[in-house]
């Protein structure tokens, strides 16, 4: 099969590798439509994992074949992955903690060589916890690229339910990229007031679609622009979905005393300077929120398929689409953003 495979820093080619074999409880599934996301774009770029992989996971395809116990799948059945399933069991899983736990942290989908989602290739294998827990069945009216974005709103709607957003607050959300515009339009839904803050017009008129009308340009004074929105206290919560530390100043100083910040797009270890005060004496609170929960899974299947038949079209999110072939500059296109870049999606079921 192809693959588009990562043999190094800023080193993916297209090439022909085995079909990955399958085993008793698991299943194999060929990829229809895969999501280039940021946590894939970070791998490749900063070399923190060895190579050779496929990466890719959000995801979603066919399934081609099944192994011995499987009873709940048939050859045929249009499904989605999640990568990761905790085990449910341990001290982080009793905590509601689902991306601490040891087993979440294993990958449990591959096209070859070590688990790492797999998406970008013809053909993935999906592990036995994985399919009892984690593979969800697409309703035959749902598009598999709408199917693609369950991984992605599972956690952006984590992100948001630990916000504990209330009809009279005001939330500012800092990047609208697609992860930035669900986020987004997921916070809108709680009732609050949602700010969005990006540098592209054009981003802001995607956001629109999903009814954001509370576009900041994020090259004037978006602190100033928060708290003029707000009688000046400054909004309530702000939300960062994009990856600039510096930014967090941004954020810490947008919001009102004991309002909070939430760090969605910060996975990459360094530091950042913040005002302790501010957190003391003004009581913000500095919180972050990563990865996927298995306790909302029912409820982000819904909101997808429900929301795809009544005007939540998360198709509207993708700006381009490649083939597998294309891979590389399908990767290339999300590592430098343009204005009317968002969802980058690759398509080896095409």
């Amino acid at each position: 099969m192809r693959a588009a495979v990562y043999r190094g820093i800023n080193d993916v080619r297209v090439e022909t590798i085995p079909v990955p074999e399958i085993g008793p409880g698991e299943v194999l599934v060929k990829i229809h439509t895969c999501g280039i996301c940021g946590t894939d774009l970070k791998k490749i770029h900063s070399g923190s994992h060895d190579a050779p992989r496929v990466f890719g996971h959000e995801m979603s395809g066919t399934i081609v074949r099944i192994g011995e116990g499987v009873t709940d799948f048939a050859v045929g059945d249009r499904v989605m992955a999640y990568h990761h399933i905790p085990c449910g069991e341990c001290y982080y899983c009793r905590k509601q903690t689902f991306a601490q736990c040891e087993v979440y942290k294993k990958v449990g989908c591959t096209a070859g060589f070590a688990p790492s989602g797999g998406g970008f290739a013809e053909y993935i294998r999906v592990m036995d916890w994985i399919v009892q827990h984690g593979l969800i069945k697409i309703p035959d009216d749902i598009p598999f690229e709408q199917a693609a974005f369950i991984e992605p709103v599972n956690t952006c709607y984590k992100a948001i339910r630990l916000l504990n957003l209330q009809p009279d607050e005001t939330v500012l959300v800092i990047g609208q990229g697609s992860i930035g515009i669900l986020l987004a339009a997921l916070a809108r839904q709680t009732g609050a007031t949602v700010l969005t803050s990006d540098l592209y017009p054009e981003r802001h008129a995607v956001a629109a679609r999903f009814g954001l009308h509370h576009p900041l340009d994020a090259r004037g004074d978006v602190v100033a622009a928060a708290k003029a929105a707000t009688e000046g206290r400054g909004a309530d919560v702000a939300l960062l979905a994009v990856g600039g530390n510096s930014l967090i100043k941004v954020a810490m100083d947008a919001i009102r005393p004991g309002g909070r910040v939430q760090l969605f797009a910060q996975t990459q270890h360094g530091e950042a300077p913040f005002d302790p005060a501010a957190v003391c004496m003004d009581e913000k609170t500095l919180m972050g929120s990563y990865s996927a929960s298995v306790a909302i899974q029912d409820d982000v299947t819904r909101m997808v398929f429900d929301g795809y038949r009544n005007g939540f079209d998360l198709t509207q999110l993708i700006s381009h689409r490649f083939s597998l072939e294309d891979a590389v500059a399908g990767i290339d296109l999300a590592s430098h953003p343009q204005a009317d870049s968002l969802k980058i999606v690759i398509q080896p079921g095409e």
